[in-house]
């Protein structure tokens, strides 16, 4: 196999999968940020899975239609009981939501282990860490096939659904941009538009749940939950501007995709060791890793220039409500 083909084969579908996955989960993870529901990427990512096993259970085989249906019918109810939790319990939300989350997690390893869905690459190694791995693409086996329809016919499933899911999440992020805004930051106000807030949240949250189900089988439950957060938390540092942080988290996303595939593969290699790494644990860490460097260094809100600003203050002769009111 020449390198062409090898890259087309094993690494171009590898590579395709973490960067849809990370753009799908990112664009509805800045309104969970936004709103301080950041543990919802964490439940969603978790409640999903027995609603996954059950629809293969049912349907027989991994359909895309019956997968998103069966996570949504396990986010329905992880919500309904976090809810009964509260009410019933007196549980503080994130109590309840772990609760919930640990439980229905739980289930769904156990459903994993005693169902025989393991077959079918649902097992608990593939539930926690993803498949990126097993992304293969045997169809083209050089650049020019790339434009020749063809080899789109072996694409992986599991692309075809994420691009689908991605997409839609741009779209909707577009369409509804106002409407998420408006709650996100004003649920008073936007009763008074009309705007129902329980209506866009409910659809926030079969956004998460979608992206979440999309992404799930290619990079698992847990780089999910940073996909979720990181890019978002990494955007939030460096604007005020929800438009703006929104196109930066979609870059950050894509960044951490590329980077973390980059580092998974050839880092190892090229320091002499055989083995490569996981290539979606190494995805988070690569959107960790910016999440931290922007926490140090984003020009506004990072810690040292912050702390440069207070030190050139001081020598100034100036206080920081002096520095700012000038």
């Amino acid at each position: 196999m020449s390198g062409a083909e090898a890259f087309l084969s094993i690494d171009l579908p590898a590579l395709l999968a973490a960067l849809l996955a990370a753009l799908a989960c990112a664009l509805p993870g800045n309104f969970l940020v936004l709103r301080r529901q950041a543990l919802m990427g964490d439940a969603m990512s978790h409640v999903v899975l027995p609603g996954i096993v059950c629809a293969y259970l049912l349907a027989g085989d991994i359909l895309p239609v019956a997968m998103v249906a069966g996570a949504l019918g396990a986010a329905l109810l992880a919500v309904a009981l976090i809810h009964l939790l509260q009410r019933l319990g007196g549980l503080e939300p994130g109590a309840a939501m772990g609760v919930v989350l640990t439980l229905m997690f739980a289930a769904g390893l156990v459903l994993l282990e005693q169902s025989g869905a393991s077959g079918a690459h649902l097992d608990v190694e593939h539930a926690l860490y993803g498949n990126l791995e097993g992304t293969l693409w045997l169809g083209p086996r050089q650049w020019a096939d790339l434009l020749d329809p063809a080899s789109y016919r072996s694409l992986p499933r599991v692309l075809g659904t994420l691009a689908l899911v991605a997409a839609a999440m741009v779209v909707l992020a577009v369409l509804f941009f106002k409407e998420l805004a408006v709650t996100t930051f004003d649920p008073g106000f936007a009763a008074g538009l009309g705007i129902s807030s329980r209506a866009i949240s409910l659809g926030l949250l079969g956004m998460t749940a979608l992206a979440a189900v999309a992404a799930f089988e290619a990079v698992g439950s847990i780089i999910v939950i940073a996909m979720f957060v990181c890019p978002a938390a990494t955007a939030r540092m460096f604007t005020d501007r929800l438009s703006r942080q929104l196109w930066l988290s979609a870059l950050f996303a894509l960044l951490a995709g590329a980077g973390g595939y980059w580092l998974a593969a050839f880092l190892p290699p090229l320091l002499g060791h055989p083995q490569a790494l996981n290539a979606a644990g190494m995805v988070g860490v690569a959107a960790g890793g910016m999440q931290c460097a922007a926490m140090l260094l984003a020009p506004r809100y990072g810690v040292l220039p912050r702390a440069w600003r207070a030190r050139w203050r001081r020598r100034a002769g100036t206080s920081p409500e002096q520095g700012r009111a000038g």
